[in-house]
């Protein structure tokens, strides 16, 4: 409890964002490596690789229409599994909370109406610091994302069946 004695809002500190995408796993998956989020993610104007990373650490840093700049470090990845998490190592202007990790992962749709879609599902897990607008902004942010996926994973598609 505060010192006023009022409660503050109590939230998970986890983002949970899902879409079915109307396109093939295969062209869904193309763009899910940290320096193509620029091709699908409506906020980010440029992605690049950080010069002097090692080899064994995949550093992006994504620079958002806004002005702001988020540094990204690969912590797994996987084409087998067909899922990549990150963390954010760097934020200009500094973030109002401590760390985030994140986690897409993609599987194929394979029988239904739906079948040769794919399912995206996009978990965000944040420190304890982060508060409920963070939690929100972060749902909407995952939502725009996700519809652009969707609308480049479809472009994708229709420019393989020409």
């Amino acid at each position: 409890m505060s010192a006023s004695g009022a409660k503050g809002i109590v939230t998970t500190n986890e983002v949970i964002e899902s879409a079915v995408i109307r396109a093939p796993l295969s062209h869904v998956w193309h763009f899910i490596k940290l320096p193509e989020f620029d091709k699908f993610w409506p906020a980010i104007s440029k992605a690049e690789h950080v010069k002097g990373t090692s080899g064994e650490t995949d550093v992006v840093r994504w620079t958002f229409k806004d002005g702001s700049v988020v540094e990204v470090k690969q912590d797994e990845h996987s084409n087998l599994e067909h899922f990549i998490t990150y963390s954010v190592i760097s934020t200009e202007p500094e973030l109002p909370y401590s760390s985030v990790v994140s986690t897409i992962r993609c599987w194929a749709v394979t029988s239904g109406e739906l079948a040769d879609s794919t399912f995206v599902r996009w978990t965000s897990k944040f420190s304890s610091d982060a508060d409920i607008s963070v939690i929100e902004d972060a749902k909407y942010k995952r939502r725009d994302a996700l519809k652009g996926l969707a609308s480049a994973a479809a472009k994708m598609a229709k420019e393989h069946t020409k």
